[in-house]
């Protein structure tokens, strides 16, 4: 049986019910009957012989809100393993992004081109930009992935969480905690230090990461929507046990401060056999998304299709959104329905994982799947002359939107490029002609 069937085989056994569903609750599982102490997280002597080991994804005084760890009863702890050494960061970069001035100008890019083969995920990894600063958890990177082979290696990142949004292909995520399936119109959430190694389900796979360096993604508040919509915490669903006994070598990359190192261990760093806690990957299916919208006139704020924010330390002010638009009704009245004509404090990078977006229809190689487009603090964007003049004659009647799916990375601070992206071949030259052709219609 190849790599690729072995891998589908295994996704298929998981199945929803094979996850434990809630985000942010106090999850628990163990693979093997009794793994898991009771009435204690560090007994003198833990079961099964493993050891305990508590993962902190948070500081121990932060509030128990916000108190992020999980405890974990492993054949090894993760302690036993030799130094680690620089390896080559390859195409990934991390914040401060100093090596472009950053660019008021709005940008656009092609998928990324085809992969080198045996590309496996980490080395698929290219990074377009970012803001603030590892070293001070704050900020977000936006990177790319292209790949065609499964990784034979295992990667953590003390950096910051990942946020993978698959475009195209499956993924199979074999982390720590557990197995995870992720397909396109899904969404994963590795958290800061999980270690996972990625399997293709296919022959390639492409999609986006947001790299959160700052306070954790959460549900958002709220507020006078009441007590339901949008990300439902029960469509979250994380991992069950399940430990990989593997001893040999194995490659350990690990995200620090920037740059990648790495270390051969001597058996898979993937032995969890039981744990509990809430810091924890998780598997999200964006169709699941409640979507909120006008039911009288104007087009609301894309603040709604927000599924998960970081917050910082202005109320209200995100270090990063993801947002997605999901498919949803039309019904306002008297309304220019697509997005209008803005400028944002906030900086937009937006990508497309299937179908059209509704205010990007023209260009030199168009919006497509696998691209992107960034839209730094108050550039001013909004829809292309060509679906302005299409929607501004538009018979205005219930409109249903379901053939796409698109999602945002917003962030408060604006995003700089990095020179492998300000210069790439994919980079489009002419985005901003979409605006051109944009007539004069006042009639004083």
């Amino acid at each position: 049986m190849s790599g690729i069937e072995e891998t589908r085989k295994i996704a298929a056994g998981l199945t929803e019910g094979s996850y434990s569903p809630g985000f942010g609750n106090e999850h628990s599982s163990e693979a093997e009957p009794g793994a898991l102490p009771h009435g204690r997280n560090s007994p003198q002597r833990a079961p099964l012989g493993l050891y305990a080991e508590q993962l902190s994804g948070s500081a121990f005084t932060e509030p128990r809100a916000h108190n992020h760890r999980s405890w974990l009863y492993r054949i090894r702890p993760s302690a036993a393993h030799p130094p680690f050494v620089r390896i080559d960061n390859g195409n990934v970069r991390s914040a401060p992004f100093t090596e472009t001035t950053p660019d008021p100008n709005r940008l656009r890019w092609n998928p990324l081109p085809e992969p080198a083969p045996g590309t496996d995920w980490l080395a698929g990894l290219w990074t377009l930009g970012g803001n603030g600063d590892v070293t001070q958890r704050a900020g977000m990177a936006i990177h790319l992935y292209h790949a065609n082979a499964s990784m034979d290696r295992v990667f953590g990142d003390a950096d910051g969480e990942l946020l993978i949004v698959p475009e195209h292909g499956e993924l199979l995520l074999r982390t720590e905690l557990g197995l995870l399936v992720a397909r396109p119109g899904e969404v994963a959430l590795i958290p800061r230090g999980v270690r996972f190694r990625v399997e293709l389900l296919e022959e390639t796979a492409r999609g986006y990461v947001c790299e959160n360096y700052g306070q954790p993604f959460r549900l958002p508040d709220l507020g006078p929507i009441g007590a339901n919509g949008l990300a439902n915490a029960r469509d979250f669903l994380a991992p069950v046990a399940a430990y990989e006994d593997v001893e040999g070598p194995v490659q350990v990359v690990n995200k620090f401060c920037g740059n990648l190192w790495a270390a051969t261990y001597d058996h898979s760093p993937l032995d969890v056999v039981a744990w509990h806690g809430n810091h924890t990957p998780y598997v999200y299916d964006l169709r699941r998304f409640n979507v909120i919208g006008s039911i009288s006139y104007d087009h609301p704020d894309p603040s709604i299709f927000t599924v998960l924010t970081s917050p910082s330390d202005t109320p209200g002010v995100a270090g990063v959104d993801f947002v997605v638009f999901a498919p949803r009704w039309l019904v306002g009245e008297d309304t220019f329905r697509p997005p209008y004509f803005h400028r944002n404090v906030m900086s937009e990078y937006m990508g497309l994982i299937e179908g059209a977006y509704d205010a990007k229809t023209a260009g030199e190689g168009g919006f497509v799947p696998g691209g992107g487009s960034l839209h730094n603090m108050m550039s001013a964007h909004g829809p292309d002359r060509e679906t302005f003049d299409k929607a501004s004659a538009a018979e205005l009647k219930p409109q249903k939107i379901d053939d796409g799916l698109a999602f945002m990375f917003e962030t408060r601070w604006p995003v700089t490029a990095t020179a492998q992206a300000a210069t790439a071949d994919h980079l489009q030259s002419s985005y901003d002609d979409v605006w051109q052709g944009l007539e004069r219609h006042f009639r004083p």
